[in-house]
């Protein structure tokens, strides 16, 4: 099979991983299933069907219920997304000092549209309304750290330093 094929599938679910995630970690305890998912996402940067099968069927909650809580919070995806995910601010304060270009920036040297993952699945370009640092405007965050008044050249260098690794 071509390596881009390759790149492009579903990676296969541990469910040792996911027995680990329910029984050790949550006891498997229902009432802790946002946990749960959110362990599962960390893991696999998105939920994998299998896996919210498997899920629903060790802790008896339907699979409705799971998908309702998926599709409900933005936090989770159905989707994969990248190794590395890219937030860049959008809103008024960061946006006024100039995300709107370092997302067409991003957008254009990752080969992505906002919202998009590279076809080698290293980054997922996102953008989002507030990260809640407008004082230090413009805001992006790279795998959950923050980097304060962010410029394109800071935004090369973290891609730069992704790519290198």
């Amino acid at each position: 099979m071509p390596e881009a094929e390759v790149m492009c599938q579903e990676p296969e679910v541990d469910f040792t991983l996911i027995d680990r995630i329910i029984r050790d970690d949550f006891n498997g305890n229902r009432e802790a299933m946002i946990m749960m998912m959110q362990a599962i996402q960390r893991h696999y940067h998105f939920l994998p069907e299998p896996a919210l099968h498997y899920l629903s069927q060790a802790i008896s909650v339907p699979l409705t219920k799971i998908y309702e809580v998926a599709t409900f919070y933005a936090s989770f995806s159905l989707i994969p997304k990248g190794k590395h995910i890219l937030h860049v601010c959008t809103g008024t304060a960061c946006h006024l000092k100039g995300s709107g270009g370092m997302v067409k920036h991003i957008a254009g040297k990752l080969g992505i549209a906002p919202g998009g993952t590279t076809a080698d699945k290293k980054f997922t370009l996102e953008t989002v309304n507030c990260l809640g640092a407008c004082a230090v405007s413009p805001v992006v965050v790279l795998d959950e750290k923050y980097h304060p008044k962010a410029t394109v050249g800071l935004l090369n260098e973290l891609i730069d330093q992704v790519n290198a690794e």
